[in-house]
């Protein structure tokens, strides 16, 4: 007998055993924000949505993106979009209109829902459908007509979530049910998740669907804790109103959660009680050791992509390791870890990290090419230059040319070509150079043609990329070095600033 695993069996469950248990507590500082809300509640507003969607005329399979920061809608969307057989595309908030209105008209998504606080954006992007959120939309979480049935078809799309990779135009990722399921269910089990969490959202819920703790945390009746602006204080504060047990973050935010910890008046809370995940790029061992030892919490590092639904490898402490000194034990958790269960880890003859996974995407929306190029083999080519050693998975250094600021992925050829169109500069090249506090800062080596500064040229990339793309730093330069068939040497010109490393991701 087959079943399909459908992202709608985590919702079901959660009615099922914890009908009148709080799910959502929403960000209280928000406009509109939900009152707590119980998981029959959630599941109402749910199937609302997909009933509201199905009186729009949108057959399954048709595309409904959302641009919002961390909120209960954009949870209770999760499942009234994909629950109910069509394709949510989350879209990143901090991206510019001209890079929205990329993704939306790419992915044919028919509708868009909206923070109120990114009213301007959407302004300028053209869909068939939009509303703002908490506005325009009251009668979508309180339609009181049953949603058209769905058979459930754990090979269908779920998600398209878009990547910055190694062009210019993002890659639309498309990840099944059956992906986001498996992924969810691993990443759940590894972690111990149980009926008890209290999970803080301070992962965006757009990134790769918040690594899938969205979907696990409901399975086992978790509270959601809504979080809409990281802030490293006011995550201490959560964590101590509401018991939180479990968040995924990037270095950088745990960075500014340990330097607010200094300043905290009494006992850090959570200790011995908070596990943390951390992934986006490898954190420094020095701030490992600060994690566990000035707030006491859990440290707990993953490896993974948006084409990997992310879950591919963990590093979590092990008892074998309790002899060795807190330094020791910092380092090995800074590896990627070891695959998770059901995952298939190599390194292919060129350095090159490929993976086997029940969670690896279908295929890239709309570009077989990429899709074949990623899938050669029939295993997904990470791009990534590692190493394996006792089981574990390092990092070594990038393949491909991305950026990884603050967790989010820059191309640095997207950069380049907005620095080209200003009429000063001849040639650039962007690189990432270590940064204690975002991991990677994004840095612009250009050769110009005419006197301009480094504001200047700061701010006509301001004006055409999101904040967290545009150079934090930019040298000049006489020359830019390169092949002799003109091709940008860029491990030349990182060598000034990795020197010393024995990998070039940080």
């Amino acid at each position: 007998m087959f079943y399909p695993l459908t992202i709608l069996d985590f919702l079901d469950r959660a009615v099922s055993v914890f009908p009148d248990r709080t799910a959502v507590l929403d960000e209280p500082q928000a406009a509109g924000a939900w009152e707590p809300i119980t998981y029959r509640e959630l599941a109402q507003r749910a199937r609302s949505l997909a009933a509201s969607l199905d009186e729009l005329g949108l057959p399954e399979g048709a595309r409904v993106a959302v641009l919002s920061q961390n909120s209960a809608r954009l949870l209770a969307a999760l499942y009234g979009v994909s629950a109910f057989g069509r394709v949510l595309v989350p879209v990143n908030f901090r991206l510019t209109a001209a890079e929205v209105a990329y993704i939306v008209e790419h992915s044919g998504a028919e509708v868009l829902f909206v923070d109120p606080s990114l009213r301007e954006v959407a302004a300028e992007v053209g869909c068939r459908h939009t509303f703002v959120l908490g506005e325009d939309d009251e009668h979508l979480w309180s339609n009181p007509a049953e949603p058209r049935p769905w058979a459930g078809d754990e090979g269908a799309t779920a998600t398209i979530n878009y990547t910055s990779g190694t062009t210019a135009r993002p890659k639309g990722v498309q990840l099944t049910h059956r992906n986001l399921w498996l992924n969810a269910v691993t990443f759940g089990w590894h972690l111990g998740v149980d009926e008890s969490e209290v999970y803080l959202h301070t992962l965006p819920m757009f990134h790769a669907n918040g690594w899938g703790m969205p979907y696990a945390i409901t399975g086992f009746g978790g509270l959601h804790v809504v979080l809409r602006q990281v802030d490293g204080a006011e995550i201490l504060r959560r964590v101590e109103e509401h018991g939180v047990t479990l968040m995924c973050a990037a270095p950088a935010v745990l960075a500014a959660v340990v330097e607010a910890a200094r300043l905290w008046q009494g006992p850090v809370p959570g200790r011995n009680r908070v596990r943390v995940v951390v992934a986006g790029a490898p954190p420094p061992t020095r701030l490992i050791e600060r994690i566990r030892d000035e707030l006491g919490w859990e440290f707990i590092q993953i490896y993974g992509l948006t084409e990997t639904s992310p879950f591919l490898t963990m590093s979590r402490m092990r008892d074998e390791w309790a002899d060795l000194s807190g330094q020791e034990q910092a380092r090995r958790l800074g590896r990627a870890g070891a695959p998770a269960i059901g995952v298939r880890v190599a390194i292919a003859e060129d350095g090159e990290v490929v993976v086997a996974s029940n969670h690896n995407l279908d295929a890239y929306w709309r570009n077989p090419e990429e899709t074949a190029r990623a899938q050669e083999g029939g295993v997904f080519h990470t791009g990534d230059g590692g190493a394996l050693s006792d089981g574990y998975l390092t990092i070594q250094d990038r393949k491909k040319d991305v950026i990884v600021t603050g967790g989010e992925n820059v191309s640095s050829i997207e950069v380049e070509d907005v620095l080209a169109g200003h009429p000063a500069v001849r040639e650039a090249a962007v690189i990432g150079i270590p940064d204690e506090k975002w991991g990677e800062l994004v840095t612009a080596l250009v050769v110009c043609s005419a006197d301009v500064s480094e504001a200047e040229l700061i701010a006509h990339c301001r004006e055409r990329l999101a904040g967290y793309k545009t150079p934090k730093r930019i040298e000049f330069r006489s020359e830019l070095a390169r092949t002799a068939t003109g091709k940008l040497q860029k491990f030349k010109l990182r060598e000034d600033f990795w020197g010393g490393r024995t990998r070039q991701v940080n």
